[in-house]
């Protein structure tokens, strides 16, 4: 299994239970798949480089874990298509 970390960039127009249950969603894909969420770190609301969907701002969290391979381009394929997702990254880390 391979570590993987994805960088979640949540709507900031969403009330807090509501991205509350965006994340979930997201643990719960990475599960589907096979994978074990080992940290979410939750950054906040942060300003975003440039304006995306005439938004300037979206809450940052960055999930950690661990999957076979296959895994996150499936999870990519699902967030693709979430509406309260702006942006997202998912970047294999270095053993």
């Amino acid at each position: 299994m391979s570590k993987y970390e994805l960088a979640v960039v949540v709507s900031a127009k969403i009330e807090d239970d509501e991205r509350a249950q965006v994340i979930e969603k997201v643990n719960a894909l990475i599960e589907r798949f096979g994978g074990n969420v080992t940290d979410v770190d939750e950054w906040g609301k942060r300003r975003l480089a440039y304006e995306i969907q005439k938004m300037r701002e979206g809450f940052y969290y960055f999930i950690h874990f661990e999957s076979e391979t296959t895994a996150p381009s499936e999870i990519e394929k699902r967030l693709r298509i979430m509406d309260d997702v702006i942006r997202f990254l998912c970047v294999k880390q270095e053993a």
